[in-house]
């Protein structure tokens, strides 16, 4: 194995062990504060629209400012990238930890969640870089699947450390970052990671063109459960968030130093892994959250029993990652992708059908069948995308398919939050029409009910009604990832080759990634 020479005499574990301190609390923060939500929701009198965005924000933030963090990674240098995003995500924990009650608490937690997602749009590509071009390509599936799998199981242990921790204090959901941050400063500047870099100006025109799209576009979707679809205003933001994406993509085309180098979508196996990877977070990142709410409302589970739900799918999650990342390194990218995202969505579609039983044990082998398949395939199509990429550009490609991650999963958040807020108030409406009450007073409870509003915090006290209700409305949800999944199938069937890439040159490599259409180092079999 043979390493580039900025690397050379490095340790490579201690590296990638850095990185993954680095990552991991973007990782546990996109999913940790979903168990604490009911108790952050009323201890702090937020509305319903407030915890909410408490967790899209921080997803949003991620998805606008990908593209910008991976080309400061490869601008100004991706070991500087990191310990800025590290110290600026562990300074934001540490102020959403100390989110004051009253009146300014909605604003002020929901803007630190933005800052962390800030924190970590300029860390993570830059750490990503990092592993890349530690790794040779014959060696880096098996290196990326191990950063994906525990970083991947991160995020599931989110919920579950949430579930211990907010015994204590919901803060220290937040503040649990500050020793993991000064463990990943310290083991950085042990291991000295050093990688090339080009200076080169910021297109602050296109960084405002897809903050402006992405927000305004999922912002729609989400206010849509409160709103309703019949308010103008959900419509308006949607066209307007999709037309400025589309004016970010032709503005980057044409702009000489862009933002974002959208050419590289003109390599068919990049834009179809991207596809994928859009689809696959649809589901992905929701999962805990609705999983751990439906533990504590329709299961009524404490909230450290409930948190069982997501070890379940971790555990099927982290073991299929390193296979899918030895199955990378053999036979390519397509079998993983494809048998991981038909297995995930079996799982989904089977753990619906048993969501109303309201027994967790009925559950569980569909909950590993759903994890080990998206463990399967999400770390391989990241990996293999990421690949088409020269060594220079590794910033930059990771920067575009993690804005296409967050993008996908607040979508998904928005989507499918959507349809669990409209399911369970539709359910609540009939029970309570089914129990005496007329019907306008049915409807208008069943609004407050279905936006968590009033709750007590106790899960005992949940009517069983309501209980078997919001299972309901879980299922669909299930239903919905089951075919998200399954369209994630379909795509990479048809749309990806088998083959193992080959390593290019430096320079050839470059020339693939920046022509439209030309394959980046893939040996290409047969469909």
């Amino acid at each position: 194995m043979t390493l580039p020479a900025s690397t050379r005499g490095q340790s490579k574990g201690l590296v990638l062990t850095a990185m993954i301190f680095a990552v991991a609390m973007t990782f546990i923060d996109q999913t940790i504060v979903s168990i604490a939500a009911p108790t952050v929701q009323h201890d702090l009198g937020l509305s319903s629209s407030g915890i909410q965005w408490a967790i899209n924000a921080y997803l949003l933030a991620l998805a606008a400012l990908f593209a910008f963090g991976g080309r400061l990674a490869d601008t100004v240098g991706h070991r500087t990238m990191v310990v800025i995003g590290v110290i600026i995500f562990a300074g934001a924990s540490a102020l959403c930890g100390a989110t004051p009650s009253g009146g300014a608490a909605e604003a002020w937690l929901v803007a630190f969640r933005a800052v962390q997602g800030l924190g970590g749009a300029i860390m993570f590509p830059a750490a990503i870089a990092i592993v890349v071009a530690t790794f040779d390509l014959r060696s880096r599936g098996r290196a990326l699947a191990l950063f994906f799998g525990i970083a991947g199981g991160l995020t599931a242990i989110g919920p579950i450390a949430g579930g211990y921790l907010i015994q204590w204090t919901w803060r220290a959901i937040f503040w649990i970052n500050i020793p993991v941050a000064l463990i990943a400063l310290a083991l950085i500047a042990i291991s000295k990671p050093v990688t090339d870099h080009r200076p080169a100006p910021v297109d602050y025109r296109g960084l405002a063109l897809i903050i402006g799209g992405v927000g305004l576009s999922v912002f729609g979707f989400q206010q849509s459960a409160l709103w309703g679809w019949g308010n103008p205003a959900i419509e308006i933001c949607i066209v307007i968030g999709v037309l400025l994406l589309a004016v970010f993509y032709a503005v980057e085309r044409r702009t000489q130093s862009p933002l974002m180098n959208v050419h590289i979508f003109g390599n068919q196996a990049f834009f179809v892994e991207n596809v994928i990877l859009l689809i696959a977070m649809m589901a992905f990142i929701p999962v805990f959250f609705f999983a751990s709410i439906y533990g504590q409302i329709a299961l009524a589970e404490k909230a450290t029993t409930a948190s069982l739900l997501i070890l379940y799918f971790f555990l099927g999650f982290v073991v299929c990652a390193q296979i899918g990342g030895r199955m990378l390194d053999r036979i390519g990218a397509k079998r993983p992708v494809v048998l991981g995202s038909g297995l995930a969505a079996a799982g989904f579609f089977l753990w619906a059908g048993h969501a109303t039983d309201l027994r967790a044990g009925a559950q569980v082998i569909w909950i590993i069948m759903a994890g080990a398949g998206m463990g399967l395939m999400l770390g391989q199509a990241n990996t293999d995308a990421i690949n088409r990429a020269s060594r220079y550009s590794y910033g930059e490609a990771t920067g575009i398919t993690q804005t296409v991650r967050n993008y996908g999963a607040s979508l998904g958040f928005a989507i499918l939050g959507t349809i669990l807020i409209s399911d369970f108030r539709s359910n609540i409406t009939g029970s309570l029409v089914t129990q005496g009450v007329p019907a306008p007073a049915a409807a208008a409870q069943a609004a407050k009910i279905a936006q968590l509003q009033g709750g007590s915090g106790n899960v005992s006290a949940i009517p069983s009604f309501i209980r078997a209700d919001f299972a309901a409305a879980t299922r669909d949800v299930l239903i919905g990832m089951g075919i998200v999944m399954a369209a994630a199938a379909v795509v990479a069937l048809f749309g990806l080759k088998r083959g193992v890439q080959e390593d290019l040159a430096p320079a050839t490599a470059d020339r693939a990634s920046q022509v439209p259409g030309q394959e980046s180092g893939v040996r290409m079999g047969d469909l």
